[in-house]
Order: structure tokens, then C-alpha cells, then sequence
């Protein structure tokens, strides 16, 4: 792929560098350097998790970003209307036109899609460990699902945002950045990233046996279509959970522990971004 990437680029008059990486703090340090040498485009190539943490060097600069879309689920470039293929995303990088969008934080780190505690980080950890020892993607994210279910209890969770303070048990909290649609034929899709808002969700009073089908909905943005769960927007919101200060904490699926209280704001239009 790096070689057809070169060729794509080059054959849209866009002489391009490869810089390969193996983890999220290298991505921001190359994303920076890239920046810093004068190069006039900044392009994440590989999934939301790549997009986010390169996104994360530029955020509040000029410097544009350009997506290739190459994982599994892509869900920023499919919101922005991004081709999913690699020669129409280079194709519209070479238009160079482009807008701006809000981004997420948690604790100062960036997120462009979501991010989420309680049961979805050990499912992240556990399916990981799973494809480690050879299980494709979807099959690992199955299993880990079965496995952390049996013995999931669940997080209680204060959550302050603007003027009301709620308590509550909950399997997840999931904050994304802007809302999700959930009716009609773009369930699971943002019909904004402007808006200048986050979007919450949890679902206290959930049994362990409906969790796998609600985490995936909670994922996808699905949430108001049952009653379960509550949601609510907000631009800042904190969240803490009583008698534990380490979190795990999942940011476009990648996994990270954060000292507790988690801090959550929105960025206005703060990442300037390439779209067709």
C-alpha cells in the first residue's frame, strides 16, 4: 500500500512522503514534524484511530488534514461524505478544499468520533489480546463481547454537566462528538461535525444480558431508539466514578487510562480538514 499510495499521489501532481508508525504518540510526533518542515498537507492513512491521533498535531493550526480511509469501519470519513476508496480519497485531497469541524477532548486528548468508559475498553483490551492469537477483527470483537458480559457489574458514574449533577450505574458512558442521527436510513451517522456540541449516553437499569446488543448500539449513535437509555448534549461535562481514580478510557477505539476526574469539552471548528 505505501508504494500505491506514492503512485496515486504522484499521478495527482502531489509528490508525497511515507511515514509509517506503530502507535499514537509517534502519529502526533510525525504529524508535527510534518507540519514544522513546510509541507503544505498533512494526509492519515489507515483507521479512525490513525485519523485521530494525527488530527491531534494539527488541531487549532492551518495545516490541513487529508484522510485515506483504510480500516475496518472509518466511521469520521464516511460522516465528512470522504470517498472509502484509496484513489478517490487521494483524488479529493489533490482538490484542496476544505472546511472545519469540532473535535472532542477528554483530559486534553483527542478524539474525532467518540469516547467511552466502562465495558467497551475491556472489550477493546480483550478482543485485542484475542488477535493477538490470530482471530480476525469482527470474530475477536464476538468473543471478547461473550466474555467480558459474564462478569461485567457495571460502574457507578457522577456526571456534572452545566447545572445538574446525576449519579448513576451504568455499563458505559459513551460522549461523542456532535450527535448521531437515529432515525431514518443514516442511522449511526452524524449529520453535523460543526455544531459546537458533545452528545451522551448511558444506560442505567440494563441487564448484563442485553449488553452486547446495547454497546453496539450505544457505538453507532442508536441510543435514543431505546428507552433505556439517556442522553443529553452538552459543550463540557465531567465525569467520575466514586472510590477510583484510574480509568480506562477508549478514544476512536483506541484504550488508554486517565486519572479521574475525566474532563470532557468540544472544540469548535478547531481542525481543518479536506472533503470533496
Amino acid at each position: 500500500m505505501p508504494s500505491q499510495l506514492i503512485d496515486l499521489f504522484g499521478a495527482a501532481g502531489m509528490p508525497a512522503r511515507i511515514v509509517s508508525f506503530e502507535s499514537g504518540a509517534t502519529a502526533v510526533t510525525a504529524a508535527r514534524s510534518a507540519a514544522a518542515a513546510g509541507d503544505d498537507t498533512v494526509v492519515a492513512a489507515g483507521g479512525d484511530g490513525t485519523v485521530s491521533a494525527v488530527a491531534a498535531a494539527l488541531i487549532g493550526s492551518e495545516m490541513p488534514l487529508g484522510v485515506v480511509p483504510l480500516g475496518t469501519v472509518n466511521h469520521f470519513a464516511k460522516d465528512l461524505g470522504l470517498p472509502l476508496d484509496a484513489r478517490g480519497a487521494v483524488k479529493t485531497i489533490a482538490g484542496r478544499r476544505t472546511i472545519r469541524v469540532d473535535v472532542g477532548e477528554v483530559n486534553d486528548r483527542t478524539f474525532l468520533n467518540n469516547s467511552s468508559i466502562g465495558i467497551y475498553p475491556d472489550i477493546v483490551l480483550e478482543r485485542e489480546a484475542l488477535r493477538r492469537e490470530g482471530h480476525r477483527k469482527w470474530a475477536a470483537f464476538a468473543v471478547a463481547t461473550a466474555r467480558i458480559v459474564r462478569q461485567y457489574r457495571g460502574l457507578v458514574v457522577k456526571i456534572t454537566a452545566d447545572d445538574s449533577v446525576e449519579t448513576a450505574r451504568t455499563p458505559f458512558l459513551v460522549v461523542g462528538n456532535n450527535e448521531y442521527e437515529t432515525h431514518g436510513i443514516h442511522l449511526g451517522a452524524r449529520a453535523r461535525l460543526n455544531a459546537g456540541r458533545l452528545s451522551a449516553y448511558l444506560a442505567p437499569r440494563v441487564h448484563a444480558r442485553e449488553l452486547p446488543k446495547l454497546v453496539a448500539l450505544a457505538l453507532v449513535g442508536r441510543a435514543k431508539e431505546h428507552h433505556i437509555f439517556e442522553s443529553f448534549v452538552a459543550r463540557e461535562l465531567q465525569a467520575e466514578t466514586p472510590g477510583r481514580r484510574s480509568l480506562r478510557v477508549a478514544l476512536d477505539g483506541e484504550v488508554v487510562v486517565m486519572t479521574a476526574p475525566l474532563h470532557f469539552r468540544v472544540r469548535p471548528l478547531a481542525l481543518r480538514v479536506i472533503v470533496p
